[in-house]
């Protein structure tokens, strides 16, 4: 089952470049980063490695968030929606939550057009970044 929306980019771009158009693009949609982890930062200080840059950001649109936990407040496990951004070789890999596919399980009709309409910004916010870097 394919759980995100992927694209890939050239390092040359810049990691950092990447990261903050996805911030910008996800930002002009309403989402903003509520958690932010830096992996090759806590792998560096937990366990003394060195790797790749690597994030995972915790998306969040207050409004569709407030829909979703109104309907259901168990549904809180699955936000914030996440995004990941890392460094491979020499390509920029970005991975977004697939809304639709996650809410799934919970077959519930009230959360059902949030997740659709929430998948539906995250591919907007994809093939923005494609016509950009591509």
């Amino acid at each position: 089952m394919k759980f995100a929306l992927t694209t890939s980019f050239p390092a040359s771009h810049g990691f950092a470049t990447i990261e903050q158009e996805l911030r910008d693009l996800m930002q002009a949609q309403g989402f903003g980063v509520l958690t932010e982890v830096d992996v090759q930062a806590v792998m560096k200080k937990k366990l003394d490695l060195d790797q790749e840059p690597y994030k995972i950001l915790g998306f969040c649109n207050p409004s569709k968030a407030h829909k979703v936990l109104e309907a259901n407040p168990d549904v809180g496990i699955f936000l914030p929606c996440s995004g990941v951004i890392y460094q491979k070789d020499d390509q920029v890999h970005v991975a977004l939550t697939d809304a639709q596919v996650m809410f799934e399980m919970i077959d519930d009709e009230q959360i059902a057009p949030v997740a659709a309409e929430v998948t539906e910004i995250f591919t907007k916010v994809k093939a923005d970044l494609e016509a950009k870097f591509n």
